[in-house]
């Protein structure tokens, strides 16, 4: 049932509120002043806060503005002496919508059950990016490890362009995320292109968008991903696979910060920081004409090695341990045991996939070896994925 919260000095509205609200099957709390609100918050959760304006001691608005230090909740603002820029005041201080004395009954109810579609919502994203975080966690102790973590907090704040370079499976997509959350465009989006994925017919469209009527399936205008990574981070993962044509747009985007849409005339400027990943050696490519050496002198301000796993197989213990407890949480079964015996057999692998590889080796493992995992599971299920 839905708890709402009552904050008014005036205890017949107090009243009447509630008893409309209770009738709606909502679970009603009021209190006359916002310090007793602000107590009672620090207490217990609501999902909708009802907030008279005028009050003594402390107004709507500084209740609002002290409730929002407190929650996510939605407030909904409501008075007899509002006036517009009152109204446009409380909005941008953060309250979900205003309402006049004496409130319209069918706007309140109406007004409270978008509040609390928002607040449902505010409590789904808090818990898919729980969800999020535990699968980008960076996973290690390793010396390797540790040097790329130094690196990250140290690049993430400046706005170097970085190039990370690695075997597939390493977790370059881990640092590129890494980079963007801990840098001041983390509240920005973060998009990825994956070049080796993309037609290369294709992958201008993609990075800079169409205009309607720029190609035979090209029905309606399209934004690219360089405009929808604006104030953010655009990820190009294996970008040792884009097409040279692609590269020398991607190249003047970057030095001039405009793109034009495939099909277009008009330029666009765009704000990203570029991250990019390979597992090609780009010096390599250059010399053999297949990479620009000038979008790789723009692109490799920095450059972040992830080493493989037969590398640090110090962190193989950490790596099952998490990658166990995700396939587990996802599949509903009780966390096994694993015996001694069956990491050290893991620790011997090659896993020429590296942390992917393991990953996929370790759901099977939860699905198929029982409880504990011991060595001949790991034998049996896992090493055929060796070489």
């Amino acid at each position: 049932m839905p708890r709402l919260l009552i904050i008014d000095d005036e205890q017949s509205i107090r009243r009447t509120l509630r008893e409309i609200l209770e009738y709606e099957k909502y679970q009603v709390d009021d209190v006359e002043t916002g310090m007793d609100a602000l107590q009672l918050l620090k207490e217990q959760d609501f999902d909708v806060i009802l907030c008279d304006i005028k009050m003594p001691e402390m107004d709507g608005i500084e209740t609002l503005e002290a409730i929002k230090l407190l929650t996510d909740c939605p407030v909904i603002m409501i008075s007899g002496h509002g006036t517009i820029e009152t109204a446009v005041e409380a909005i941008k201080k953060g309250a979900y919508d205003y309402i006049s004395k004496p409130p319209d009954l069918n706007r309140l109810l109406i007004t409270i059950k978008n509040a609390l579609d928002k607040s449902q919502l505010l409590t789904e994203t808090k818990a898919l990016k729980k969800v999020v975080s535990k699968h980008n966690q960076m996973i290690g102790q390793s010396d390797a490890m540790e040097e790329i973590r130094d690196m990250i907090q140290k690049v993430a704040p400046t706005a170097a362009r970085v190039l990370i370079i690695g075997e597939n499976g390493t977790g370059k997509e881990l640092v590129a995320r890494q980079l963007h959350e801990l840098s001041s465009r983390a509240h920005a989006p973060f998009i990825e292109v994956n070049c080796a994925a993309i037609p290369s017919e294709l992958i201008e469209s993609q990075l800079f968008g169409h205009e309607k009527g720029a190609f035979t399936s090209a029905i309606k205008q399209r934004k690219g991903d360089f405009e929808l990574a604006h104030g953010g981070t655009l990820f190009l993962d294996e970008i040792g696979d884009m097409s040279l044509s692609a590269q020398a747009k991607v190249l003047r985007a970057l030095q001039e910060n405009k793109i034009t849409r495939v099909g277009g005339e008009k330029e666009i400027q765009v704000d990203v920081r570029i991250i990019a990943a390979t597992n090609k050696n780009l010096k390599e490519e250059i010399e053999k004409g297949r990479f620009r050496e000038d979008l790789y002198h723009r692109i490799s301000v920095i450059v972040i090695k992830v080493a493989p796993l037969r590398e640090r197989t110090d962190d193989i213990p950490l790596l099952v341990e998490h990658f166990i407890q995700l396939s587990c949480e996802k599949m509903g079964k009780p966390i096994p045991e694993i015996t001694a015996a069956a990491l050290a057999e893991m620790r011997q692998y090659k896993w020429t996939g590296n942390i992917r590889e393991l990953h996929n080796a370790l759901e099977r493992l939860v699905i198929l070896g029982g409880s504990p995992i011991d060595e001949d599971s790991v034998k049996k299920l896992a090493r055929p994925l060796n070489n």
